[in-house]
Order: C-alpha cells, then structure tokens, then sequence
C-alpha cells in the first residue's frame, strides 16, 4: 500500500499538480456541523444553492462513490509572481484567479488524465470520481484532514510552500491508501486577515459573513449592491485577495510547477479598463471572456462593478461614460451608475443625473438618482438650480 500511495503522490506531480496528499472517506462530521451552523446563522445568504442537503451529501464520501475508501487532495498554484501589481487611473481590479484560464477546467482536465493514467499503470480500472469547488464536496474540509494545508483565520487554505495561492481538487477512490496526518501548524496570534478586510467580511477567526465579503459582491449577487458597501469595495472588480495579499505565509509562496494558461481577456496586472466594460456589448462579452471566470459574474454583474469603481475612483474622465450607462438597458446598471455619477460630481456628471430624472421611469433608478443629488455639495457642483429640477 505504501508503495501505491508513494507512485500516486509522484504521478500527480508528473500530471501538473503541485501539491498531493490523502485523506481517508470517512464522514466530516465536524466540518459538516460548522457549514450547517454557518446556513442556520444567515452567513451563506447569498447563494442559495448552499444547502443543507448539498452539505450533508458533499461531506459524507460514500454517498459520491459508494465503497470509497480514500481521498486524494490535489493543490494546483495559480500564483504568478511575474504578475504586475499596479493601479492605473481608468482601471479596475481583478482577483489573481481570475486572471488565469477557467481554472474549472484546467484542473479537471488534469485530474481526468490522473485518473486515466493510473488506471493504465496498475492495469486495472479505478472507481472515482474527481471534485473542483463547483461539486458539492467540502474542498477546504478535505485539503485540511489530509494535510494539504491548515485553515487559516480568513477560512483559506494555507499550505507551508504554496501559500494560499491554490486550487484545490479532490480525488475520491476506491484505492485504499495510507492517511497523511493533518497538520499541526496554525496561524497562532496573527490576526492580518481579520484586521485588513475592509468589509469586515472576517466576522470572527474561521468564520466569514458572505454577504459581507466583496468576492460575493463582486461575483456572486445578482442584485443591488448594498450603499453602505460601495465605498468600501475600492476598485476591484471581481473578487477581492486582500486577505491573502496581507498573509505572512504568503510571502515566501512557491511559484507552480505547470502554470495554468493566462487569460489573454486580463491584463497581467489585473486590470480591466472600466470605461470598456460600461460600454461593452453582450457579444462582445462573451467573445473576450469565454473560458474565463468572469463569465460567471455575467456582463450586467461586471458593468455594475465597474460603475462602483469609477465611483470610488472618482475618475472624472469616465462621466460620458457613466452619463451613458443611464440610457443603459439593465435598471442595475443605471442605478449604479447614479451612484457613481453622484460620488464623482463634477458640473456634467450632475447635469447628466438631473436629466435622466426626466425620462427615467423605473422605481429602483429614481431612487438612485434621487440619492445621488441629494448627498452632492451643491457648491461643488455650479449647478445650483439642479435640484429644484427633482
């Protein structure tokens, strides 16, 4: 056996992955009462296809694959280290992940060749069945028991030589294999994560309240964005790595092996320019971000951020821009762009908002709009008699 699980850790090298460990199939019973506390508490409010069903099925392995005896834990980096960090005016930023081809499919390609490689080494057909974090299965919960990495404070995954910066797949087998043992380092009194979050996302050690988080802001709400967290989301676009930036374990974070293929759609430091995505068509949407994470904020989700940016950015040259998006077909689109019409409050950024009030005639956007004259200094404006218009 221990031979086997020695040639399987060496085989997943071979196969791209940079780190391998295994966990038995038993029952994650702890983690499985933490994530249906964490749904009854309102912390995964957001996303509704957290259930309490999903959790129940994804943390007990033999209802994935009936005889599982094993789990192989893969971790696949994503980090680039020559990735340009920088914030040019007129751009918005986008998490590290996203910056790489859909890594969904990267890593599943990898494991499907895993799999169908071990099979022809051992000469003989191997139940399985492999996991990225869009499967039901509790990825963090089994990257932590075989000793992939530990749970930081931020509810990441921390590896000793990796850092955070990494993908995380699950292999479950009917191999029967030896445990790796959890591991005993923890993040002891460090507390960067749940200091820096500007949201203060990282409601307590281990706990995070998604609502709250920009990641889901960002990603995963179909909706309004709440006023209060406007401001606070900055300039980023699509996800958010603040957590993981300000980690000490990440400093010395080894680079990958096999890098995943970059995402042409992104600028190697991250960047979108905002003006493009406000302007940007459905087709062309899908045409530059086809095979990327991004298309799973849809284009609605990223001009919505982008107006957000502009706002905090409050960047002057994207108001024809921003006064455009108010004749936008989306309401959430023109609702926010409001917003950020209103931040920014230049003469023609509220002459654009006074305007729309003359044609607009959805509830929500009115609002919006109403808002953002409202909270605008009139003397900042020059245009005293704007709000005697309303």
């Amino acid at each position: 056996m221990q031979d086997l699980k020695a040639h399987i850790s060496s085989y997943a090298i071979e196969c791209g992955f940079d780190l391998v460990r295994i966990t038995s199939a038993e029952v994650f019973t702890k983690d499985r009462d933490a994530a249906l506390s964490r749904i009854e508490a309102g912390q995964m409010d957001g996303l509704p296809w957290f259930t309490e069903s999903r959790v129940r099925r994804g943390t007990d392995p033999q209802k994935l694959l009936p005889g599982a005896r094993s789990i192989i834990c893969l971790g696949l980096s994503y980090l680039d280290p020559d990735d340009e960090e920088t914030a040019d005016t007129g751009t918005g930023k986008v998490a590290r992940y996203a910056r790489v081809k859909d890594y969904h499919r990267a890593m599943k390609r990898r494991m499907k060749a895993f799999v169908r490689g071990l099979e022809e080494k051992l000469e003989s057909p191997v139940a399985a069945k492999w996991y990225v974090d869009d499967g039901p299965m509790l990825d963090r919960a089994a990257a932590a028991r075989s000793g992939l990495g530990w749970f930081g404070k931020s509810t990441n995954i921390l590896t000793p030589s990796h850092g955070s910066w990494v993908l995380l797949g699950q292999v479950i087998t009917d191999l029967e294999l030896e445990p790796d043992p959890p591991l005993k380092k923890t993040c002891g009194s460090c507390v960067r994560c749940i200091d820096d979050c500007p949201t203060g996302a990282i409601v307590a050690p281990f706990v995070v309240d998604n609502a709250r988080c920009i990641s889901y802001q960002t990603i995963e709400n179909r909706g309004v964005i709440p006023l209060e967290m406007r401001p606070l989301i900055g300039d980023l676009v699509f996800g958010c790595d603040i957590c993981q930036d300000v980690c000490p374990v990440n400093r010395k974070a080894e680079s990958p092996l096999l890098p995943i293929q970059k995402a042409v759609a992104v600028h190697p430091s991250g960047q979108l320019d905002l003006v493009e995505l406000l302007e940007i068509t459905e087709e062309e949407f899908r045409d530059r971000f086809q095979g990327t994470s991004i298309m799973r904020a849809k284009r609605v989700g990223m001009q919505k951020n982008a107006c957000v940016a502009l706002g905090n950015n409050r960047d002057e040259a994207g108001v024809p821009a921003l006064v455009a998006a108010l004749k936008n077909t989306e309401p959430l689109v023109r609702g926010h762009a409001a917003w950020a019409l209103g931040q920014i409050a230049t003469p023609d950024a509220i002459e654009g908002l006074a305007q729309a009030t003359t044609s607009e005639i959805d509830p929500y956007v009115l609002e919006e709009i109403g808002t953002a004259l409202s909270e605008t200094p009139p003397m900042a404006t020059g245009q005293q008699g704007v709000r005697q218009i309303i």
